[in-house]
């Protein structure tokens, strides 16, 4: 049929070999896993295939009839079993147990449970839990069993029938060997994985005609009269077979022998009582009287070899292939069905008996007389196609004849046999006017099967089909005598209708001894057996014509049918053609209520847009007015900036020329006091000590004039340098301004043009419009929250100053403090050296014998002023008094005494560490002075608002 290679095309191409392949339930698809792991599904029916999993191991073995059709088992490499789902394809479970490769996979025909075997165990798993319930040891040999396929050392698989010894066909050869090969459950295909890696798909029909068929029962028959045991009556045959050759290759026929015993009594009779498969009607029959039916295990078989079956695969396949027929397209509106699976097989069976004869499409009953066979053999649709033209062509003889009405012939001779063995039930039948339509009809065309269990019905046809087909007639009018105590108490047409169309209380058993005893009580005048013929199975190769009903009748309702299914399709065509007039005046209505919607919204759109453009210019002069409002203030507020720091450079300026004021005023006078005690003690001071003192106080006083010279430029300099940045402040505001204020021309601008375009395209544009909308709204939100900013900025800005102000304000007061401070202490140290210089002073005029010359100089001291105590920090002492006291030690102390060289040189010493704690006074006073100066505003400061 098909060979199939997995090949790699590329730089390298290569064939990646199959190893192992399994067929499903129904034997129309098929697994196959190769070397790299991959699981590949073939439908046999689609003609097409898909790669459903990647194991990426070799598989050693595969298994495809579980219990869920999707899933499948396959055992690899690694020792482990998988199973996978080929729908979803994902893991369902994953089992390990086994030690070694596992060669093999076998499952239970419920697809409950699954035997996995490898070279030294067995093992059985519950298929539900995936569970392993037991672990066998395989250490015997297990005898063949069966139709023997075998799988010779050449690498060719030969089949051969164990009953008869013959060779039926084998597959493969030595350039093509086979390595692995399963069968598929129906017996249709066989799969084979080849030695080169491809796989090969065999048809066992076109192989064999016998390749399909179970093994025949096996009886022994006890029978009386002579036994002939000579030698003679024995015969010694040879059979002969040869392969069969099929289209792709030719053999040597091979012959093989057997010693066959044929019995030498063997009758004529016998002979017609022969059935296929080795077994004999008049046995059946006597095994049936025996038990009352045939073993439910050999049911089927035994059906099929008495109904004779022709299994013509090729003629079967031919109506099969017609597909569908018209008139069962909708079966299931009127047999609705649960199972999925038994109806389809009800409508392909029923389109096959249409294909094969018109009048079975136009029979109503039909779909009632094949369900039961559907049923039975829904596993095998050949079968059950053959059964039931079988029971159509040969106990429904004469049915058709009065198409499309009963057959009355058929009735009425079932009315006569119900005549003369129970006049007195026809009689009440008669009389409520109930005819064997009523009483006959539903039950044949039904075939029982409505009045009688499962196990019943097959009992039944055990007999039917085991006898002429008259007995058919004879079982339904015993059922009718087996019921006439019930039916003798109806007299109501619907009971009688119900009775026959329900199940009832009747022993099937007295029911078949009844049709037997009809079949032999029965005169040959009225019996059904003279009037229909015998037993006819279907012919093979091809399925006999079947014409045994009236034509014409059949031809017009045929094409009165054809003519209501085409006006029906035209009817159907006219309602689509209406649904789909009213589903575009549906779809116009709705695309006009949309752009009449989208118009609403559109003009909506435009009063919100024109809303928000007058906003938009609202909010355009707040903005211009809060523009003006902010530059005047920031005007005012530089203006205030600018008269503050004025004022304070003027109060500045006024404190640092009251500082020089004074201090020039200072040293006048003690340049004036100097003169003075200069003119005083010019007769005994030396010139030198003179110029030295004067020439100290004027570097002094350049020093002070120079410095505070220098701080007055740095500090007009650092002012011009705020002014400046101050100034670059304002333009740079100035400039953002400007530009926000162009962004939102533009943004404006943008918005207007997107408008405009929007009036031009009403239809198509509403997403711009309402982006532009959006990114107004933006603007808008961004420009509050830039207002908002700036207001919350200029707000802290104020507080910074108010909290700067408060600072400076505490600052000044500690600094005040501090400089108290220290002036009261500077004012104890200056007393406190005084006074030590005074009790040397005394000390030396102790010595020296001047103490008159030292207290003429505390007389001097008191007249000008000057206090001078003992006691170290009882008194104040100022910077003239300490000038003042300096000038007058310099002129008394130092004033040439007789004697005293010593002590002028320590009181030298003495008023040089004086002038020098002057000088560094003058120096803090200074740097005080400085300090409490405002610090020069920040660039931060001087750039907020």
């Amino acid at each position: 049929m098909v060979n199939i290679i997995h090949s790699v095309q590329g730089y390298h191409s290569k064939t990646i070999h199959f190893l192992n392949v399994a067929f499903d339930s129904s034997g129309d698809s098929l697994l196959a896993g190769d070397r790299q792991g991959n699981i590949y599904v073939f439908d046999l029916n689609a003609n097409r295939f898909n790669l459903v999993q990647r194991t990426m191991q070799a598989c050693t073995a595969l298994a495809f009839n579980l219990r869920r059709k999707t899933e499948f088992l396959v055992a690899l490499a690694d020792f482990s079993v998988k199973c996978f789902d080929t729908g979803t394809q994902e893991l369902v479970s994953w089992m390990r147990g086994h030690e070694s490769s596992v060669s093999s996979i076998s499952v239970h025909g419920s697809g409950k449970y699954a035997i996995t075997t490898s070279t030294d165990t067995a093992q059985l798993w519950d298929l539900d839990t995936f569970q392993r319930i037991r672990k066998l040891n395989v250490h015997q040999s297990v005898g063949i069993q069966k139709v023997l396929g075998v799988l010779s050392q050449d690498n060719i698989m030969r089949f051969i029938n164990i009953e008869t010894c013959k060779l039926l066909f084998d597959i493969g050869s030595p350039e093509e060997g086979i390595s692995t090969a399963v069968i598929s459950p129906n017996g249709r295909y066989i799969a084979s994985v080849m030695e080169n890696g491809s796989l090969n798909l065999y048809s066992v029909q076109a192989l064999t005609q016998e390749g399909n068929k179970p093994p025949p029962f096996t009886f022994k028959v006890v029978e009386d009269g002579p036994k002939y045991t000579s030698e003679a009556n024995k015969l010694i045959t040879k059979v002969t077979s040869e392969r069969s050759k099929g289209p792709w290759k030719s053999k040597q026929s091979k012959i093989q022998s057997r010693l066959l015993k044929l019995q030498a009594n063997t009758s004529l009779e016998n002979k017609e009582n022969e059935l296929p498969g080795g077994l004999n009607k008049k046995r059946l029959q006597a095994l049936l009287k025996g038990f009352g039916e045939y073993p439910a295990k050999y049911r089927m078989f035994v059906w099929r070899s008495l109904l004779q079956l022709p299994e013509n695969h090729l003629a079967f396949s031919s109506l099969i292939d017609r597909g569908i027929h018209s008139a069962f397209v909708n079966i299931q509106k009127e047999y609705p069905i649960k199972s999925g699976k038994l109806l389809r097989v009800l409508q392909r069976t029923l389109s096959a008996l249409a294909h094969w004869s018109a009048i079975f499409a136009e029979t109503p009953y039909m779909p009632l007389l094949a369900f039961p066979f559907v049923k039975l053999f829904q596993n095998n649709q050949l079968i059950c196609f053959e059964v039931v033209a079988t029971v159509v062509v040969n106990f429904c003889q004469h049915w058709f004849e009065y198409f499309p009405n009963p057959p009355i012939n058929v009735l009425g001779m079932m009315e006569n046999v119900l005549a003369h063995h129970d006049k007195e039930l026809l009689q009440h039948l008669i009389k409520y006017h109930v005819t064997s339509q009523v009483y006959a009809w539903p039950l044949l065309e039904t075939l029982l099967s409505e009045v009688l269990t499962r196990e019943e019905w097959l009992k039944a046809f055990d007999n039917i089909f085991s006898n002429h087909p008259s007995y058919f007639l004879m079982i339904v009018i015993a059922y009718v005598i087996c019921s006439r105590a019930p039916l003798l108490h109806c007299n109501q047409a619907a009971d009688f209708e119900y009775f026959f169309h329900h199940r009832n209380n009747v022993d099937i058993n007295v029911v078949i001894k009844e049709a037997y005893h009809l079949m032999e009580a029965t005169p040959l005048d009225i019996h059904p057996q003279q009037m229909l013929d015998d037993f006819t199975p279907l012919t093979k190769g091809q399925y006999p014509v079947f014409n045994k009903y009236p034509m014409f009748i059949v031809n017009y309702q045929a094409q009165k049918w054809e003519k209501i299914r085409q006006d029906e399709i035209e009817y159907l065509r006219e309602r689509q053609l209406a649904h789909e007039s009213e589903a575009k005046a549906q779809e116009q209505k709705a695309e006009d209520e949309a752009w009449y919607q989208r118009q609403k919204l559109l003009q909506e759109a435009e009063e919100q847009r024109q809303k928000i453009l007058l906003e938009e210019e609202k909010l355009a002069e707040q903005r211009q007015r809060l523009a003006v409002v902010k530059r005047e203030l920031k005007v005012k507020e530089l203006q205030l900036l600018d008269a503050s720091r004025r004022r304070f450079l003027n109060y500045h300026q006024d404190q640092l020329q009251m500082e020089l004021k004074h201090l020039d005023d200072e040293i006048a006078r003690k340049a004036s006091m100097r003169q003075q005690e200069t003119n005083a003690v010019q007769d005994t001071e030396p010139e030198s000590q003179k110029q030295l003192f004067e020439q100290h106080l004027i570097q002094d006083q350049e020093a002070v004039t120079k410095e505070m010279k220098e701080e007055v430029e740095a500090h007009q300099r650092k002012m011009d340098l705020e002014d400046q940045r101050v100034q670059r402040l304002m333009e740079i505001d100035q400039e953002e301004i400007q530009k926000a204020q162009t962004v939102a021309e533009e943004n404006l601008a943008r918005a207007a043009q997107k408008h405009t375009d929007t009036d031009w395209r009403p239809r198509h544009d509403e997403q711009d419009q309402e982006k532009c909308y959006r990114e107004i709204a933006t603007l808008l939100h961004d420009n509050r929250v830039r207002e908002a900013e700036l207001l919350k900025a200029m707000r802290e800005a104020e507080e910074k100053k108010q909290e700067d102000v408060v600072q400076h304000k505490a600052q000044l007061e500690e600094e005040q403090k501090v400089a108290a401070a220290a002036d009261g202490h500077r004012k104890q140290f200056l007393d406190d050296r005084m006074n030590d210089e005074l009790e040397l002073a005394e000390k030396m005029q102790r010595e020296d014998g001047c103490f008159e010359r030292l207290c003429d100089l505390k007389a001097r001291c008191t007249e000008r002023g000057v206090e001078v105590q003992q006691v170290p920090g009882s008194g104040n002492i100022s910077l003239n008094d300490l000038s003042t006291l300096a000038s007058s030690l310099h002129k008394n102390v130092f004033a040439p005494r007789d004697g005293a060289d010593r002590s002028r040189a320590e009181l030298a010493r003495r008023e040089r560490e004086l002038m020098a704690e002057v000088r560094r006074l003058r120096r803090r006073i200074t740097s005080r002075a400085r300090a409490r100066l405002p610090p020069a505003p920040s660039p931060a400061t001087a750039c907020s608002p």
